[in-house]
């Protein structure tokens, strides 16, 4: 159906909603629109700049998004030229569904929404960023979803991953726990901020014992409504993995590089974010990424064979072990990153401020001045336990090499190998809440999901 406007029209369609229910058309529809200076054709997007409810957004064929003011429309009608689409939203003149389950016959995954930059929209007026996207938000905002799996969507909650503390992580378990115990899906993806992603991956695969499925964590370093982001491209390669991965895990889904051709699928122990802005901010580090997806199709790594990886179990009948969740963290870890000039008198604090380890990013193979000898020693006879990282982003500790290693490691120091710091710091939180104390000396060195590699750099 072609409308042609008139004033009259113009005034009456002024309301999104309207608009679309007039014309019969659905978020997700290929549409054809001619204004009084152009013709576009493109799929028709859910409105999110500040609720506009004057404009239309269209996704064009080159993947990026414009906005048409109403009032200048002519007319517009469904396409023949159909482009990669097809999501329908029933529900989209009252309240858009938290289960947006599509088609039966595509693998089943859950969509558990965090918040983050991927969650997040622009206020053109103010030029802000607000986390204001729901899991069914990503979802509806990324039609070709549609193709590659039946979502369910859910929100946790709704946190800059800045704001996420370890209680945010035990809430987290806690609901992946609860959608594996459904037996209903493939694979769980979980949409976070990207600042702290590294941080909650490490969470989840020290709490989550024995996963059936893989848990994808994904985010993106533009929101989701601007033209240029990467929300969509990540979304895809985490469904994408979600759904035909073959191993079980926690996992990481970023851009590999700038280019929008390849997503890469970092261990959730072994990745950090080593870029403030860029696509490919995300690296795996001392391995290689587990897997590449492009062009929808999954291309496995040849990672090095001291990672080991469980193979994803796709009848659950069959899985012998049970899923265990630990969903406990204990905030008591103090991460201290040495520096010239840094004051030792620091260290006689942290027992002072009720912190039990210490976790220390020293310089090179895990050096600090020696001036920190006698307060690290001090702590050390008090009980608090102390382990040493390195600030350097690929490579081992090793504190036998230099007179100051040895000194740090005859006062009871213990060096973590190539485990990165922000690792280390949340296996000891983990550990702290989950285990005896006097064992957690021994148990950080011990190597779980693979934390630990024996591989000295892959650069």
């Amino acid at each position: 159906m072609v409308i042609k406007m008139n004033i009259e029209f113009n005034k009456s369609y002024s309301n999104y909603n309207y608009f679309l229910a007039e014309n019969n058309l659905s978020i997700g529809d290929t549409v054809d629109v001619k204004t009084k200076e152009t013709q576009y054709v493109g799929i028709l997007m859910n409105r999110y700049e500040s609720y506009d409810k004057n404009h239309i957004v269209l996704k064009l064929k080159n993947g990026y998004n414009i906005g048409i003011q109403i009032a200048k429309i002519q007319s517009i009608k469904k396409s023949d030229n159909l482009l990669k689409s097809g999501f329908q939203n029933k529900s989209f003149i009252s309240n858009v569904s938290e289960n947006l389950t599509l088609n039966q016959e595509l693998p089943k995954v859950m969509l558990l929404s965090t918040g983050g930059t991927i969650a997040s929209k622009i206020d053109y007026r103010t030029g802000a960023v607000t986390g204001l996207l729901s899991a069914s938000d990503l979802y509806t905002s990324v039609p070709e979803l549609k193709n590659y799996a039946s979502v369910d969507t859910e929100v946790i909650l709704n946190e800059y991953s800045e704001n996420i503390e370890p209680f945010h992580w035990t809430l987290i378990t806690n609901k992946i726990a609860e959608k594996i115990n459904q037996n209903q899906y493939s694979g769980i993806i979980v949409s976070h901020g990207t600042d702290t992603m590294s941080y909650t991956a490490a969470a989840l695969s020290f709490s989550l014992t024995n996963l059936p499925i893989p848990i994808i964590l994904v985010g993106s370093q533009k929101s989701s409504d601007r033209p240029s982001s990467d929300a969509p491209t990540n979304l895809v390669g985490a469904i994408t993995l979600a759904t035909r991965l073959d191993y079980s895990g926690v996992f990481v889904s970023m851009h590999e590089n700038l280019s929008d051709d390849v997503i890469a699928c970092h261990l959730g122990t072994r990745v950090r974010k080593n870029h403030t802005s860029k696509r490919g901010a995300f690296e795996s580090i001392d391995v290689s990424p587990i897997a590449l997806v492009k062009d929808h199709e999954i291309q496995i790594k040849d990672f090095q064979s001291d990672f080991i990886l469980n193979k994803r179990i796709t009848d659950h009948g069959l899985q012998k072990n049970k899923l265990i969740a630990k969903p406990n963290f204990d905030p008591h870890v103090f991460l201290l990153k040495f520096y010239p000039g840094l004051d030792p008198k620091i260290i006689d604090n942290i027992q002072l401020l009720g912190y039990k380890i210490l976790i220390i990013e020293g310089t090179g193979l895990g050096h600090v001045n020696k001036k920190f000898i006698s307060h690290l020693k001090k702590s050390i006879d008090s009980g608090i336990l102390v382990f040493m990282t390195s600030q350097c982003i690929w490579g081992k500790t090793r504190l036998t090499v230099y007179d100051t290693g040895r000194d740090l490691l005859s006062i009871g120091v213990i060096p973590l190998s190539n485990m990165l710091s922000e690792t280390a710091v949340v296996k000891a939180m983990w550990l702290l809440a989950n285990t005896e104390f006097k064992n957690i000396k021994t148990l950080m060195n011990v190597n779980y999901f693979n934390e630990i590699s024996n591989i000295t750099s892959i650069c």
